[in-house]
Order: C-alpha cells, then sequence, then structure tokens
C-alpha cells in the first residue's frame, strides 16, 4: 500500500500548477518548500510530516530531487 508521501508526491507531479509554484518557492527556499508539501497534503487529507517527504524523496532516482533534498538538509 502506497504511503501517503507517495501518493502526495504523485498528486503534485500530475498538477502541472502546483509542481511549477514549488520549483519556484524550492529555488529561492528549500525549506519553506518542505512546509508547501505538508501543507498541500492536509489540504488533500494526505497528513505527512517533513521527515516522512524528505524519506520518501531520498528513495527517487532522480537527480534533481536528490539536490534540492541536499539543500533542504543544510547543504550546498
Amino acid at each position: 500500500m502506497p504511503s501517503n508521501a507517495e501518493k502526495l508526491y504523485s498528486l503534485i507531479s500530475e498538477d502541472t500548477d502546483k509542481k511549477n509554484k514549488l520549483f519556484q518557492i524550492a529555488l529561492t527556499n528549500p525549506k519553506s518548500a518542505l512546509d508547501k508539501i505538508c501543507e498541500i497534503g492536509e489540504e488533500n487529507n494526505l497528513k505527512v510530516s517533513k521527515d516522512e517527504v524528505i524519506e520518501y524523496l531520498s528513495t527517487l532516482d532522480d537527480l534533481p530531487t536528490k539536490l534540492w533534498l541536499i539543500k533542504v538538509r543544510g547543504g550546498l
């Protein structure tokens, strides 16, 4: 059974507007983008913690996502 983080990722991936807004936020403030992801989850009855989002995203084989996660964790 998919986790809420996985369901939320799919939901955001399918919504171009949400995805673009998150990208814009992530460019200037990666941690704020993480807050927004959790907020979107609450709005869609898919509660997730920041740690759950980070854990799920770290399983993806996607270089831009991995670089963003490094920034979220305080690197780069």
